[in-house]
């Protein structure tokens, strides 16, 4: 029996935090209108009409953004995305030789520098490519015959999202990870992240505290609930780096860590990521909008590709010596041409000002 719309919040519930994984298509210019069920049959492999339509019905395909029935005829234009609560215990993650940016590595641990772009674990659409494939092999070179049940999920323990970069550390012993596991759970990570957002913060420092869960109608998004009545507890931090009138760079810290904290959070407070798809920061948010202003956002957009948020640091006490250990990664080359491009216009428009 397939499920209904209103049925998604048991599905799903509140206290699941964990991503979905999603597969995009934009649909080519020359697509005759044809049924999404059927068009997805044609897309994607080992897919059945049957599971199309359950996850269609659970809301976990969107089509410009909203929520679609299997009779939907896709056009010519939509950007087309099925989402998926899949587990990485629920995937098989297959060994693939990759080059990983490894920036601090011992007996116990690995730090790895993540790009932008890199899906965390396998899920629906990301079979292949993803960071623990590639760490998986990493592993195995090392340890040969090491598999999940020795290691779960090769020593993850957290994670950021696919589109945002920088660091994230993985255990490389089941003592490891349990040490690390227990500092995540007890807020003791030391996490700071880059971030330009929409608009000039009022405060030159703040902190926001709302609870931060599922939205109650579209799953796939998270939202800011301030009087804690869904979700949980999350706490960001954030100081003023510079202003450049219409964008602001801030640097957060996590004191906790939930799914998309940071995202949520400055969006609730009226500062969306710049480009990020997800909450709003897509678009022109704050700046009148005239055809050079335009022109000047399109073209930071295409420069940095993603919503502009970087892990650059992460600090916590080292599993076996007891040692306090902290790293930092540069910001990637889209993030620093954007604000140089940001910082530049505002230098010239006095919009700093």
């Amino acid at each position: 029996m397939q499920a209904q719309n209103n049925n998604v919040s048991q599905a799903l519930p509140d206290n699941n935090d964990e991503l979905y994984e999603r597969f995009s298509i934009v649909i080519d210019k020359g697509q005759e209108p044809l049924r999404i069920d059927k068009f997805l049959m044609q897309r994607l492999e080992g897919a059945t009409r049957n599971k199309l339509q359950q996850s269609i019905n659970l809301g976990m395909v969107a089509v410009n953004g909203k929520e679609v029935k299997p009779n939907y005829k896709v056009k010519p234009g939509d950007s087309v995305i099925i989402f998926s609560d899949m587990s990485p215990e629920e995937t098989d993650i297959v060994p693939e030789k990759m080059n990983l940016d490894v920036v601090y590595e011992d007996a116990d641990i690995i730090i790895i520098n993540k790009p932008a772009g890199m899906v965390v674990h396998p899920g629906s659409g990301n079979y292949s490519g993803t960071l623990l494939n590639g760490i998986s092999w990493y592993l195995q070179q090392q340890q040969p015959g090491i598999t999940e049940n020795v290691l779960p999920r090769f020593g993850l323990v957290h994670r950021i999202d696919k589109n945002t970069s920088g660091l994230l550390v993985l255990a490389k012993t089941d003592k490891a990870m349990r040490h690390l596991a227990k500092q995540f759970f007890d807020h003791t990570i030391n996490r700071k992240y880059i971030a330009l957002v929409w608009g000039d913060i009022a405060d030159d420092t703040g902190t926001v505290v709302a609870h931060v869960g599922r939205h109650q109608r579209f799953r796939k998004l998270f939202e800011a609930y301030p009087d804690g009545e869904h979700g949980k507890e999350a706490i960001t931090h954030y100081t003023v780096l510079e202003r450049f009138g219409y964008v602001t760079l801030v640097e957060c810290v996590l004191e906790t860590g939930r799914t998309h904290q940071i995202r949520v959070h400055m969006k609730h407070i009226g500062h969306p990521l710049f480009n990020d798809d997800f909450y709003g920061g897509d678009k022109i948010v704050k700046g009148t909008v005239y055809s050079k202003y335009k022109q000047f956002v399109d073209n930071c957009f295409d420069i940095c590709k993603r919503q502009a948020l970087h892990a650059k640091t992460l600090g916590f006490v080292h599993p076996t010596t007891g040692n306090d250990l902290f790293l930092e990664a540069p910001l990637p080359e889209d993030i620093g041409k954007v604000i140089e491009k940001w910082r530049k216009y505002s230098s010239t428009t006095g919009s700093s000002l």
